[in-house]
């Protein structure tokens, strides 16, 4: 299982949201390469970028500074927000991107997504989908979580068939920056229902135990983002994990 440490940026910062929410945002690091750097010094070979200002206002904002951080060259980046055109995603694939996430359109326009699939490759994209509870379902959350979909999170993955994408994040908005612990049975019933998938968590890890219980489980990856900032372990602590 690979551990992606977070770095989302917001006014070029390195911050947290709570439950995704642009009013709670918590400010960590000025310098986001100095803290891409430490991660790399600590054993990451896998770095989780988000443009936040981007994904909030529907278009690129930070992909510049995003490609510095991959013209760095010291880890593997997986990078997305604001993500919204096939230019969009050559422009990071070019500026060393290693696999770009897509938010919002994965889920409101998968034929867009499909050709950019087609195009660039399975592993050069992320799908990501961000979930809000209702009632006994799940309804991805949209351009920056500001917005819910018109459908449940089933049906967004079965406009997806088997061979069509490999790599899925998974986002419990609820949990997202709030240290409660992910979502270890909505990660369980996606693999199970869609074990073609590499699946990612992301959202609530909180302590060591909780990336042992999702590698035990089969995800591919989780991104850790306040536990680590805020020093409930170490970077190390956790790949060992």
């Amino acid at each position: 299982m690979i551990v992606y440490p977070a770095i989302d940026l917001k006014d070029g910062r390195c911050v947290r949201l709570m439950h995704g929410r642009f009013d709670r945002v918590t400010a960590y690091d000025a310098d986001p390469l100095a803290r891409l750097t430490a991660f790399a010094d600590a054993g990451a070979e896998w770095i989780h970028v988000v443009d936040l200002d981007g994904a909030k206002a529907g278009r690129a904002v930070q992909h510049g500074r995003i490609a510095t951080l991959a013209g760095a060259g010291k880890v593997h980046i997986q990078s997305g927000g604001g993500v919204r055109s096939e230019q969009d995603v050559a422009a990071l694939i070019e500026a060393g991107v290693e696999r770009v996430v897509v938010g919002s359109l994965a889920v409101s326009s998968p034929a867009i997504v499909g050709g950019w699939l087609e195009r660039f490759g399975p592993e050069r994209l992320t799908l990501a989908v961000d979930v809000r509870a209702e009632g006994r379902t799940w309804r991805p959350a949209l351009k920056g979580w500001t917005q819910a979909a018109d459908v449940d999170l089933w049906t967004a993955l079965d406009r997806y068939p088997p061979g069509m994408a490999r790599h899925l994040l998974v986002t419990d908005v609820g949990r997202d920056g709030a240290l409660t612990g992910p979502n270890q049975a909505l990660i369980a019933d996606i693999m199970t229902r869609r074990p073609d998938l590499q699946v990612q968590l992301s959202g609530g890890v909180a302590d060591l135990a909780d990336l042992t219980a999702a590698r035990l489980a089969g995800c591919a990856g989780a991104v850790v983002g306040r536990a680590l900032y805020e020093g409930r372990f170490t970077l190390e602590q956790a790949l060992a994990a």
